[in-house]
């Protein structure tokens, strides 16, 4: 699976050394990756440094970095704040983006995601998450999410194969309104890269093929 996960990489233009990489089996847990300057817990870290539920997580300007926690990956992008929430069995129950943007891939478990006011309960999907602003960006890239935030009535059930329903979370202080958005700022060789290092394909592989309308 590594082999031909790297193959789809290369023919979709990823990083030659992460496509290598992979086929190796040589991960890094952890900060797998990094460009620039990047910090866990306050201290500057670099590949091969340890992630773990309950950490924080930030990236410099120009800088981005790749961490690998558990069964779940992430790729921040620039100017990234993210806090890993531990749960009571000790694995990752949440993740809280306080800046920036950040690619995700997580395990079937349950994760709450948290951005401004927005929560976002999911559970084995891929999702996008960016702020700025004018408020949150977020792209359920395939599985299952509950958005909600104050003053809706009730959460809105998203569920999605590929992209098919990237949102814009405004929160006008009282209530939150969601708004049909873009897609923006993230790609399928990303989550092909991301799943892979956890040891995944993303649904929307076929047997190592990306689809034909490739993001």
């Amino acid at each position: 699976m590594r082999r031909r996960t790297a193959l789809a990489l290369l023919a979709a233009g990823a990083s030659g050394v992460i496509a290598r990489a992979l086929a190796k089996g040589d991960i890094p847990p952890g900060v797998n990756q990094l460009d620039g300057i990047v910090h866990v817990n306050g201290a500057q870290a670099h590949v091969g440094t340890p992630v773990r539920p309950g950490d924080r997580v930030a990236t410099g300007h120009a800088s981005s970095a790749v961490i690998v926690v558990g069964k779940d990956a992430f790729l921040l992008r620039s100017q990234t704040v993210i806090e890993l929430g531990k749960g009571p069995d000790g694995l990752l129950a949440q993740l809280a983006v306080a800046s920036g943007g950040v690619l995700s891939v997580f395990s079937k478990k349950p994760v709450t995601i948290k951005a401004s006011t927005a929560s976002i309960g999911i559970r084995g999907t891929g999702a996008y998450v960016e702020m700025d602003t004018a408020g949150v960006y977020f792209c359920l890239c395939y599985g299952e999410a509950l958005v909600e935030g104050p003053g809706m009535a009730s959460g809105r059930l998203v569920r999605t194969t590929h992209h098919e329903e990237p949102l814009l979370l405004r929160d006008n202080g009282s209530s939150m309104r969601i708004e049909a958005g873009p897609f923006r700022n993230h790609t399928d060789a990303e989550l092909v890269m991301l799943e892979a290092l956890v040891g995944r394909e993303p649904p929307f592989m076929k047997g190592g093929s990306y689809p034909a309308n490739k993001y």
